[in-house]
């Protein structure tokens, strides 16, 4: 039975199963080999064409030698002219060729006669003869017309001597392999030591949770991954504190309304009916307001605790507009408190949702500070939205942290509010890449200032 195909995806993706020092191995034995394999190819064929250029060299001086120092008819043996490693033969131009050795076993051909019939000057090529053995044969004119002199030298030494460069190459190739998988070996447990060692201690970071940061050494890949690692825990860990402290803030908050929710029902349930109907309406009066109080808090929590950078929606809004809705919802819960409005066109890119329960937070804050009869002044110029109040005003020591999250004022510890408003309103705004400030009003009362990168809305 056939095995069925590997997925084409599986095939693509083998390597990256495997391990990063097996791979480090095999692309530099792979890498080495395919080098040396090259290398002894290329010096394999460069010592072959030396060794035949050499030969063809000295083959083509002595033939012209052997036509200029005898005639063809003279029977002069090979020996007699000190070429005892050549047979010598010649051809006439009715193409009969004579060996001047009884036991020749070469065939000759048309390039032998095209010199003997003066068609071309010279002629040099590889014959087999015979009885297989390749000759190295190189034809010249003779001194008679109408003849040539050739010289044939066997190829066997040649063959022999290749065959043995061949051996040392092969040898030498196969101990350089060897020798690139040592190194790469050798590469692959020093070389990724550091990566062994990084990765020991993220895997114990992992298994402890204790996001103390890594050493790092150098200014390699290494160390600016490593480098890397600590920011990420760096941020992990901020992450983590904020959450914790969230949730610790989160007890100590909702403690107070509970436990007083709790003890107004308990008074209710032991009173029964003996309770006067004022002192009932009273308590139960005071169990809605703590029951929208928690609920505010706890819908305030769950938006604080978004991590997410921005909401689905996200879309091109006019800020004008946005804060003309607020100003609408705000403005039914305002009691007799006017507002100066002065608004021009700038468009952003955002959350609008989020976006209008920031500025709606904004005026909520600046309603809260502002006397019964007061003044809020809202005004949007050039992308920079201003709130001012006819309030108290926000004391120096307290700046730096207006934006807090559950952090009051000692004056504000008495009103209504979860001290999340305006950390909300911070939050939103650094999702929209902007910056919102507090500061003093030049009539008196707080200024927040809240600012949101965009552009003028035009006709």
């Amino acid at each position: 039975m056939i095995p069925p195909a590997a997925p084409v995806g599986e095939q693509s993706r083998w390597h990256y199963r495997r391990s990063l020092a097996s791979r480090v191995i095999v692309l530099t034995t792979m890498a080495v080999g395919i080098a040396v394999a090259a290398i002894a190819f290329a010096s394999f064929l460069t010592a072959r064409m030396q060794m035949q250029a050499t030969l063809d060299e000295s083959l083509i001086s002595r033939a012209y030698k052997v036509a200029a120092g005898i005639r063809i008819d003279s029977g002069v043996p090979a020996w007699a002219l000190q070429a005892t490693d050549v047979e010598i033969l010649y051809m006439t131009s009715d193409a009969r060729y004579v060996s001047f050795d009884q036991d020749s076993k070469i065939n000759l051909g048309a390039p032998e006669y095209a010199v003997a019939s003066g068609v071309k000057d010279i002629s040099i090529r590889t014959v087999v003869a015979s009885d297989g053995v390749h000759y190295r044969v190189v034809a010249v004119p003779a001194q008679t017309p109408g003849q040539s002199v050739m010289l044939a030298q066997s190829l066997a030494p040649q063959q022999q001597t290749l065959a043995k460069l061949g051996a040392v190459m092969l040898v030498l190739g196969v101990t350089g392999v060897v020798i690139a998988a040592a190194a790469g070996w050798l590469v692959a447990r020093n070389g990724l030591r550091p990566v062994r060692r990084l990765t020991s201690e993220v895997e114990e970071i992992a298994r402890t949770e204790d996001l103390h940061p890594l050493p790092v050494e150098g200014d390699d890949e290494i160390a600016r991954l490593a480098t890397a690692f600590n920011g990420m825990l760096l941020a992990l860990a901020a992450s983590r504190d904020r959450q914790r402290q969230l949730v610790a803030d989160a007890g100590h908050e909702l403690r107070t309304p509970l436990t007083s929710l709790r003890t107004n029902l308990d008074l209710l349930a032991q009173a029964g009916a003996d309770l006067p109907e004022e002192a009932r309406t009273e308590l139960i009066d005071d169990v809605r307001a703590q029951i929208a109080e928690l609920t505010q808090l706890v819908g305030d929590l769950v938006e604080l605790a978004r991590d997410d950078q921005l909401s689905p929606v996200v879309e091109e809004v006019d800020l004008s507009d946005v804060v003309d809705r607020a100003l609408s919802r705000v403005r039914r819960r305002a009691g007799g408190i006017s507002f100066e409005v002065s608004l021009d066109g700038w468009l952003v890119t955002g959350d609008a949702a989020a976006l209008e329960r920031a500025i709606t937070n904004l005026l909520d804050n600046a309603v809260k500070w502002s006397p019964a009869d007061g003044t809020v002044t809202v005004r949007l110029a050039d992308g920079v939205l201003v709130v001012d109040d006819q309030g108290p005003g926000i004391a120096e020591a307290d700046l730096p942290h207006v934006f807090d999250r559950f952090w009051r004022s000692e004056e504000s510890r008495a009103m209504p509010g979860s001290g999340l408003g305006l950390a909300i309103v911070a939050q939103v705004v650094s999702r929209h890449s902007g910056v919102v400030t507090a500061g003093a009003a030049p009539g008196g009362g707080a200024r927040l200032e809240l600012r949101i990168p965009g552009r003028p809305a035009t006709d």
